[in-house]
């Protein structure tokens, strides 16, 4: 008798090494490279301080990430910090997280880098103003609806667009830097005599510096979204954030730097695009290339974005925080699709608000709320449950370190920004009434059938199903 192979309707393990450094490094620099040098130099005061701090935003994101590396091949399934407080603290907290991500975080992260995508764009179009702004918003929605598509058709056309978008990205840093290193080794240090004149010695500022140059680093942590689909999870994980950090790290101090050859700290100051102002002073008749590159940058921005919240919302709702619909995947795809179209709906209804940018004042509080909690999860882990396989487990002193760094990320804003922070709470602890809503409550039964019609509906109409468990062979 021979074996005949099944093949399980599920997320298949299509994520490589190098699509894992690809998802982390194509994460993290998106827009924030190239505008964020403003405001950590505004905080700093001088341009010593600010490439010290940008220094420091990288050894802390490492930090952090070592975390992550220990937490993701300790806790293996998909859904990063939410799939820790599950496991540690039960589903309320898990839930609180789940909650903000889904009403603020991920939609409003993906509109905004859409419409940065945007805006640099069309910029070569509109070269003496700013793009109109229906034309801004409809090509960002144009930009989601498409990498929705993708992201819903083949997980290897997302990884390839990952891959590729990420390498346009690191080909437009690289060559600002060597441009840069080229002007040093032709004297052009001015900027770079006195470099701690006008360094501030208000210790808030400096705390704002961080969040600026934190921000530019936000993504460390995505690739823990997926550990369920990657191949070799427990070596590649890690490795995949050994390697990304230190290019990352690297390549944002040495692009600073090379700004700071041709702008001036106080023009510096003045511009909201430093990288398109350092363009048209180097490139002439070539400056859009920056621009036009930013804007592939930004794109390959969402599509990981896309990409790791939908696998967000497809483990919440396989733990029955969400829909069930959310938690089933293509029969012949093997997508969660139904997931990753909530997403993109989601941040294309993001699209029409006016005041999405203010939403970026709460989601800084939230998120490192989640990663200290996080981090907390993990050393509770240790002490409670010591039997568990950890495949890596760094010395004490690194959680701990990060650990205080993140309290003081969330003090800060107590004091800088009490009515920023008090509106983040008060959206976090929101959830509380819909996890009874949505969770607790056990629904009449009218109201249970008709939930249940409109998810055979959904399953008939887009050919979606429930994750299969393994099946190895069966004998005819």
């Amino acid at each position: 008798m021979t074996d005949v192979k099944i093949k399980t309707v599920q997320l298949k393990r299509e994520i490589t090494l190098v699509n894992g450094v690809a998802i982390i490094v194509g994460t993290i620099i998106g827009s924030g490279i190239f505008v964020t040098p403003k405001g950590v130099l505004e905080g700093c005061g001088s341009v010593g301080l600010a490439l010290i701090v940008w220094t420091a935003c990288g050894v802390l994101s490492l930090l952090g990430a070592l975390c992550y590396a220990e937490l993701g091949t300790t806790i293996t399934k998909s859904g990063g910090d939410y799939a820790y407080l599950l496991e540690a603290f039960g589903p309320l907290p898990a839930f609180l997280q789940l909650w903000v991500n889904l009403i603020i975080i991920r939609p409003t992260a993906i509109a905004i880098v859409a419409l940065t995508f945007a805006v640099y764009i069309l910029q070569p179009v509109y070269p003496s103003c700013e793009p109109p702004d229906k034309a801004t918003r409809l090509l960002a929605a144009l930009c989601i609806t498409l990498l929705s598509i993708v992201n819903i058709w083949k997980v290897r056309w997302a990884t390839r667009i990952q891959d590729w978008f990420t390498a346009a990205k690191l080909l437009v840093l690289t060559l600002i830097i060597v441009t840069g290193l080229v002007l040093i080794g032709m004297g052009r240090i001015e900027n770079f005599q006195n470099a701690f004149e006008n360094t501030t010695k208000d210790a808030s500022k400096v705390s704002l510096a961080l969040y600026s140059g934190l921000f530019s680093y936000a993504g460390w942590n995505f690739l823990n979204m997926v550990t369920e689909e990657m191949k070799k999870p427990q070596r590649n994980l890690p490795l995949a954030i050994y390697i990304s950090l230190p290019i990352v790290t690297f390549i944002y101090v040495l692009a600073n730097v090379a700004y700071f050859v041709l702008v001036s700290p106080k023009e510096l100051l003045t511009t909201t695009a430093v990288a398109v102002t350092f363009s048209n002073r180097i490139y002439g008749m070539m400056s859009w290339i920056v621009p036009v590159f930013v804007g592939l940058s930004c794109f390959g921005g969402v599509n990981g974005l896309i990409f790791t919240s939908g696998r967000l919302f497809f483990v919440g709702a396989r733990e029955g925080h969400l829909p069930e619909f959310l938690a089933m995947i293509h029969m012949k795809k093997y997508t969660p699709m139904p997931a990753i179209l909530f997403t993109g709906i989601l941040s294309c209804i993001m699209l029409i608000s006016d005041d999405i940018f203010a939403l970026l004042n709460y989601m800084s509080f939230a998120q490192w709320l989640s990663v200290g909690a996080s981090i907390v999860s993990m050393m509770y882990l240790r002490r409670t449950r010591p039997e568990m396989n950890r495949p890596i487990m760094f010395h004490w002193s690194i959680p701990s370190l990060f650990l205080i760094a993140v309290v003081f990320l969330l003090i800060v804003p107590l004091y800088a920004a009490p009515r920023d922070t008090g509106i983040g709470m008060i959206i976090i602890l929101s959830g509380i009434p819909a996890y009874w809503l949505g969770v607790l409550w056990r629904k009449p039964n009218a109201i249970q059938k008709w939930i249940t019609k409109l998810t055979i509906i959904g399953q008939k109409s887009l050919e979606v199903m429930h994750q299969e468990k393994d099946v190895n062979t069966l004998s005819p």
